[in-house]
Parts: structure tokens; C-alpha cells; sequence
């Protein structure tokens, strides 16, 4: 057999020749060169982030529960902004990015329009009422706008988002971790979240903020890294384009007015805006955040600061994409199974074109793993200001001390990390339940977005109407995007992507077979262009850039419905703080007779209702409370 430190040789009968040369298994052993030098680089970023949060635990304790979760509303601007940045982009964006970009092209980089259309959005609508409100939790504010029921089933939804996308944070760093070093997912998953779980509990947000600092600056350090190193090892930029450009991967935005197209310009831009608004405009995990600014003006100038962030994260991760294609433009690796999972494709560059130099590795993996850190720390922090704030103190009377307001936090965030690492089993060993858990953040976002935009937006809009709304919506788009996954896990559902080519490869391999159990792999075919077209299937095809304005707009529609046939609110009734700044604009002020005061009673004191009127009508266009101390003193006297 030969000496033993030499790979095997292999044969393949591919027909009419015998090709002889090592196996897929033999170059993917071979690429895992992740040395000391590397371990001491992944280690160090780790034991960073257990300093802050040693650090903000001792030197900066926290006095009560408002500078543990908002960090006591003072926080500077640049630290939140790259935090916000950091929690946005999560170590599934810097991987599955990349991937989205080899697979299907530069399609989805006209997204930036959509979070162009939602940084305007939020910061003239959802911003200034939340940054006025002064709230801990998001969710508070549908108390104040409707009632506890809808309250409680906003938290739970938000509950229920977390729950499934913690395992997913989790998991896809580790698998990028076991590509290049074959250390056993299981193994590396409770490390990682032990000490996650550690400084988030010790420090509150101003360590994770502090933390996500140092991780955005470790991300954008290795994305440079791999896009710079990557791209003179294959010729320079130009050839990057022109193999990119060759295999259609680099093309102009797509106008079908399709909805069932994957991505059009109006999918990712109006879609895409929705999407984004969710995640970023009324989600806990990004508001806690704004919430920690003492200003609107800071929390606008962070909101843009944040803007800037995603974008130059995003054209970094969509260059590695191309950089990808144009390196193994020859030999496809999800073909050959040298990576067996799509998010797998950005490790395999890195150990390809760095694995030869120590150390280098092992900052990038400490770059996906920040990525990573970052936003489960900023979901396990919002966690715990969910559980206090929406699911403790409406219900139990009960007043806490500052001690146990600690400790119920920090279980808090050490049960969601427990949790996230036991799910990840489940995650790995039921392959659909990956794709599966993909699409539930969809489900959750509609109705979330929803009844938030309901309450800020449409004054009539009263409780028994947003619950129902949010609550259909939730049950039309289970199924939706439910059906829709299991379809493509099982390979009913498929959609068109770029050609590959295994032409190149100079070792052999075992084709990888399309999921689909009628389809064999031909090699003169790309088997991944193959599209069903099933007519029972057609609703299912829709694009899931358009889920969120889906489940939105359901949402809307059934609670004006109900708003209608029950009884609407006097948009005189609601506080104007809990509205958009242009809507209380746009509200007429109550006349004196209609008030508490009535003509006759204002009259009797002393005041005429010319001036009266006059008085509350200047309070209420100003959108602020009515003072009525004037009134006040008349009846006194």
C-alpha cells in the first residue's frame, strides 16, 4: 500500500478511461492545516471578550436593572452604531452571503436599496416613538397602544423567534470551525457559548456593546484579509470579474414583475425594505440598542452610522463571493462534496489560499466566530429585558430587589444559552429542520412588523383588531413558509442557479446527487438548473424576499377588518407620543365641548371657550400633553 504519511491512491471508471489520483477525502484532509499559531489567534479573540465582560462586571457594575439593559441611557454613539453592526451580521450573514453570491450571482447586492428605504423609515416613523417612550422592552409599547393581551403575544412571538434562530447562530460557525479543523461540532458549540453566555451575564450591554466593538473590528479585519490575499493569488481583480463575469454571475437588475422570480429589483428593494425593518427598525435586539443612547439625534446618527456598517460588510461579503467562483471556477466543490454544506464554501477559500501561512486561519475563524458571539449575545441580552420587563412584572406583583433582578437576568441568559446548545443537536441530525428553522424568523417578523406599524401609523386601529390580526397572520404564514421549505428540502420545490463546472478537478470524486431521487448527475448538465414547475407548487415558489410585506400586510388588513366591525378609536383618544411625528401632524384637535370640560364648566370658572380652544389646540398640534393647570387653578379659585 505504500508508506503510510502518502494518501491512497484511487481509481474512477468514468466510461471509456480510468482516471487514477487521490479522493475528495484526501484533498479535504489535506486543507485542514489549522495549527497552534491558529488556535492561539481563535483563543485570544475568546479570551478578549471574557475580559470585558470581566472588566464592565467589576470596574462598572451595574447599580440597577436600567444599566444592565440599556446601560443607563448615556453610551456614546460610535460604540452602539458598530455594535448595531455587529449584532446585524451574524456569522450566517458572513457565510451564507458569500454562498448567495456563488450560487445565484450579485442579484442580491441591489438589496442596498432596501436598506436604504429602511433607514428613512425608521428614522422619521418607528425611531422617535420608541426614543421618546424611554422603554426597556419594545413589546411595553403595546401595552400602552392597545392592552396586555397584545403585549404578551408580541413578546411571545419575539420568544419564539429567538428560540429558533439561537441554534442557527450557533451551528453554522461550527461547521464552518469543523472544515477546517475537524474538531467535532459538539466539542466547540458549549465552549464557545459557555463563555458567550459568561460576559453577556457579567457586563450587561455596555460588555456587549464593548465586545461587539472588538468583534466588527476582527470581522471587517478578516473579510479584507481573505478579499485581498484571495485576489492576488488569482491574477488581480480583473480576472476575478471576467471569470465572474463569463459565468453570468455578475448582471444587471432583474425587472420581472414575476412575483415568483427569487429576486427581482422590486423583491429586494420594497421586499427587502420590509425584511429589514423587522430585523432592524422594531426588533429588541437592535432597539435595546438605540434605547442606550441618551438622544434622538444620537440614536439617528448611529441609525446612519449602522447604514454605512451593513453596506461595507455586505459589498465585502459579495466580493468573497465572486472571489469564491473565480478560484474554483474549474472544479465546483459542492459537486465534488469537498464541501459538504453550502455554508462551508468561504471556510474552504480560506484554508485554500491561507493555510500555508500561520495564524492567518485562525483570524478568520475568529472573524465568523465574532460574528457569531456578537449577535448571541445581543440575543440573549434581549432576552433577558423580554423576560422581565414583558413576562414578569405585568404578571407578579411582586416587587424584586436589585439582586434578585440579577439573578433572574442572568438565568435568564444562561437557560436561552443551555437551550441553544442542546437544539443544536437537532439542528444537525434533522438536515429539513435547518431549513426549516430558516424560514420561522419569516414566520414571526409579518406579525411582528404588523402590529407595530398598525399602532404607530393608524390611530383607529384598537386592541381586539391587532391581536387578530397577528394572530392570523401567524397562522397564514406557518403555512406558507412552512409548506415552501419542506418542498425544496425534499427537492420538489428547486430554483435556477449559476453553471459550475467539474472539468478542472485533479482528484476524483462521487458526484453529488440532486435531492430530488429522479434526477442522476450527467456531467455535460448543471443538475441545479433543474426547476420544478408543478402547477400545485406555483404559490410556493414565491419569492421569500416578499414573506415579511406579506405577513405585514395580512396583518394590517385583518386588523382593520375587525378595528372596523367592533368599534375604531378616536385617534383624539390615543397618546400622540405612541404615534408616528407626522400622524399627530395630521390629527385634528378636540374642540373645548367635547373635552372633560365642557362649555358651560369652563364658562363657570372663569374661562371663555375661545381662549380654551385656542389653548388646546396649540397643545395638541405640538403633539404633547394637554396642560391643564389653567383650568386647574380656575375651579380651585
Amino acid at each position: 500500500m505504500g508508506d503510510n504519511n502518502i494518501p491512497m491512491m484511487s481509481t474512477l471508471d468514468v466510461g471509456d478511461k480510468v482516471v487514477t489520483g487521490i479522493g475528495v477525502e484526501d484533498v479535504g484532509a489535506a486543507m485542514q492545516r489549522f495549527g497552534w499559531p491558529d488556535y492561539i489567534m481563535f483563543v485570544g479573540m475568546l479570551l478578549i471578550c471574557i475580559s470585558i465582560g470581566l472588566y464592565y462586571a467589576f470596574s462598572y457594575k451595574s447599580h440597577n436593572a436600567q444599566e444592565y439593559l440599556v446601560g443607563g441611557r448615556n453610551m456614546k454613539v460610535v460604540p452602539v452604531a458598530l455594535s448595531l453592526v455587529a449584532s446585524f451580521i451574524s456569522g450566517i450573514s458572513l457565510l451564507g452571503i458569500p454562498t448567495e453570491i456563488y450560487v445565484y450571482g450579485i442579484q442580491y447586492m441591489y438589496i442596498m436599496g432596501g436598506f436604504l428605504l429602511m433607514t428613512f423609515a425608521m428614522g422619521s416613523i418607528y425611531l422617535p416613538v420608541f426614543q421618546g417612550l424611554k422603554l426597556t422592552s419594545t413589546y411595553e409599547y403595546h401595552e400602552r397602544r392597545f392592552d396586555r393581551k397584545v403585549r404578551l403575544f408580541g413578546s411571545l412571538l419575539f420568544t419564539f423567534g429567538i428560540i429558533s434562530w439561537l441554534p442557527l447562530v450557533i451551528y453554522v460557525p461550527a461547521l464552518a470551525f469543523n472544515q477546517v479543523t475537524g474538531v467535532n461540532v459538539h466539542l466547540i458549540t458549549p465552549i464557545v457559548c459557555v463563555i458567550c453566555m459568561f460576559y453577556t451575564s457579567m457586563g450587561g450591554l455596555k460588555g456587549v456593546v464593548w465586545t461587539d466593538v472588538i468583534q466588527i473590528v476582527i470581522m471587517f479585519g478578516a473579510m479584507i484579509l481573505v478579499a485581498v490575499k484571495g485576489t492576488l493569488d488569482i491574477g488581480g481583480f480583473k480576472t476575478v470579474f471576467q471569470r465572474n463575469w463569463e459565468s453570468g454571475r455578475i448582471e444587471g437588475p432583474n425587472f420581472d414583475l414575476d412575483p415568483l422570480s427569487r429576486h427581482t429589483i422590486w423583491s429586494l428593494v420594497l421586499g427587502g425594505s420590509v425584511y429589514c425593518l423587522q430585523t432592524a427598525s422594531v426588533n429588541q435586539n437592535m432597539i435595546q440598542r438605540y434605547l442606550a443612547l441618551p438622544s434622538l439625534q444620537s440614536a439617528k446618527r448611529a441609525l446612519w452610522v449602522f447604514f454605512i456598517g451593513v453596506l461595507l460588510i455586505l459589498c465585502l461579503c459579495s466580493y468573497c463571493g465572486m472571489l469564491i467562483y473565480a478560484t474554483f471556477y474549474k472544479c465546483d466543490p459542492l459537486t465534488t462534496m469537498l464541501a459538504r454544506e453550502k455554508h462551508q464554501l468561504l471556510p474552504l477559500l480560506v484554508m485554500d489560499i491561507l493555510g500555508d501561512v500561520p495564524g492567518l486561519p485562525g483570524v478568520i475563524v475568529a472573524g465568523i466566530f465574532s460574528a457569531a458571539l456578537s449577535s448571541l449575545s445581543t440575543g440573549l441580552n434581549a432576552m433577558s429585558a423580554v423576560v422581565l420587563e414583558d413576562f414578569y412584572k405585568p404578571f407578579f406583583h411582586k416587587q424584586l430587589t436589585e439582586k434578585q433582578t440579577y439573578i433572574m437576568m442572568k438565568l435568564t441568559v444562561i437557560i436561552m444559552g443551555i437551550f441553544g446548545v442542546g437544539m443544536v443537536f437537532v439542528v444537525e441530525k434533522l438536515g429539513v429542520v435547518l431549513q426549516l428553522s430558516m424560514s420561522i424568523d419569516a414566520i414571526a417578523s409579518g406579525p411582528a412588523l404588523g402590529m407595530f406599524t398598525m399602532g404607530i401609523l393608524l390611530p383607529w386601529v384598537n386592541s381586539k383588531g391587532a391581536l387578530t390580526g397577528g394572530i392570523t397572520s401567524l397562522i397564514f404564514m406557518s403555512w406558507l413558509c412552512l409548506r415552501a421549505q419542506t418542498l425544496i428540502a425534499s427537492g420538489d420545490l428547486t430554483f435556477p442557479e449559476k453553471p459550475v463546472s467539474t472539468e478542472g478537478c485533479h482528484y476524483h470524486f462521487t458526484p453529488k446527487q440532486s435531492p430530488s431521487s429522479n434526477i442522476h448527475f450527467d456531467p455535460s448538465v448543471n443538475i441545479t438548473n433543474v426547476t420544478h414547475t408543478d402547477e400545485r407548487y406555483m404559490i410556493y415558489r414565491l419569492s421569500y424576499l416578499w414573506y415579511t410585506l406579506i405577513g405585514t400586510f395580512v396583518t394590517m388588513f385583518v386588523g382593520l377588518l375587525v378595528t372596523f366591525i367592533t368599534r375604531p378609536l378616536d385617534p383624539r383618544d390615543v397618546d400622540p407620543q405612541l404615534l408616528a411625528p407626522f400622524i399627530r401632524k395630521l390629527i385634528k384637535p378636540r374642540l373645548p365641548k367635547d373635552d372633560f370640560y365642557t362649555y358651560g364648566q369652563l364658562q363657570t370658572n372663569g374661562i371663555s371657550a375661545k381662549d380654551s380652544e385656542t389653548e388646546i389646540s396649540m397643545e395638541k398640534y405640538n403633539g404633547s400633553e394637554i396642560d391643564t393647570d389653567p383650568l386647574d387653578k380656575a375651579i380651585s379659585n
